[in-house]
């Protein structure tokens, strides 16, 4: 198994935890995007938070929506993942290039710029549900933190790294989510926190070859960590040609017809893979005479 999550207790249940490597599916979303390094840390970041939110979820068919809509030159992040480790996403700006920060760092917060957070939860009732946060520093990991905090009223710690390598490529990529459960003591509450303000970054620890079992008991050991779960995680599109014609099936006949005057194939391309699916004149048609 490449890309995995756990999940995690501690401190007799007081404490749930989860915990990532997102290596190789942080290096197939650079790959298909041919994002820029800054663009990978950023979208890679999403892409690992949101595979480990996506584990949270309880029914099969239950769908998560990560969105961050910013003015920063990125212009914008989506992801969207299942329960079964199965996450995608893209940025609006896949080129864009910063100088580094003050600390030498990917200037992720600069990409990102000022916005807000959409959490999009559908379980499958009549309307989804939508927790929305304004970013408070915009570098993903302290946003989530907030967001959990606010809209679901869930104390959490987030911790997330991209790191690259000089050709650009992925080096190591992933992260923890450790959250307080309700009846959790004040004696625990104050432990963890003086253990998570003594942590060094996410990066440094990815940096040290830590998967996730040695992240999450460097932070929890002491509290008993009991690892309850290993689920594996991936890039995945379920894009497809049906699917592609079933959408332009729904568009309205007369811009159909004007498509088929024009006598050229089309081109749609899907935004989280980046595959383009072709249609000739003839397959237009066929949709139109269907339709």
């Amino acid at each position: 198994m490449s890309d995995y999550i756990i999940r995690a207790t501690a401190a007799d249940s007081q404490i749930r935890a989860f915990a990532a490597t997102t290596r190789d599916l942080v290096e197939y979303a650079r790959s298909a995007h041919n994002t820029s390094p800054v663009a990978t840390a950023a979208l890679g970041r999403l892409l690992t938070a949101g595979a480990m939110m996506g584990a949270m979820q309880k029914g099969e068919d239950d769908l998560l929506t990560l969105q961050i809509r910013s003015g920063g030159p990125i212009g914008g992040i989506t992801v969207t993942a299942d329960a079964a480790g199965n996450v995608k996403g893209y940025v609006n700006n896949p080129d864009v290039m910063l100088p580094p920060n003050e600390k030498g760092k990917l200037d992720v917060a600069g990409a990102v710029g000022v916005g807000i957070l959409n959490v999009i939860r559908d379980m499958g009732l009549k309307e989804p549900y939508v927790g929305q946060t304004a970013l408070q520093t915009s570098e993903i990991a302290e946003d989530l933190t907030y967001y959990f905090a606010t809209s679901e009223q869930v104390p959490s710690s987030v911790g997330l790294g991209v790191l690259m390598n000089r050709d650009n490529t992925v080096r190591r990529a992933g992260g923890f989510i450790i959250q307080l459960m309700p009846f959790t003591s004040d004696e625990i509450i104050t432990k963890l926190e003086e253990k998570l303000s003594g942590m060094t970054s996410v990066t440094a620890l990815l940096d040290a070859e830590m998967g996730p079992e040695e992240i999450l008991e460097s932070l929890l050991g002491e509290f008993g960590l009991e690892i309850t779960d290993t689920l594996p995680t991936r890039f995945f599109c379920n894009c497809s040609k049906a699917r592609i014609e079933k959408v332009i099936a729904s568009i309205g006949r007369k811009d159909l017809e004007e498509m088929i005057e024009d006598g050229k194939d089309i081109e749609v391309n899907c935004h989280f893979c980046n595959k383009n699916y072709t249609f000739s004149v003839e397959e237009l048609k066929a949709i139109l005479k269907r339709k």
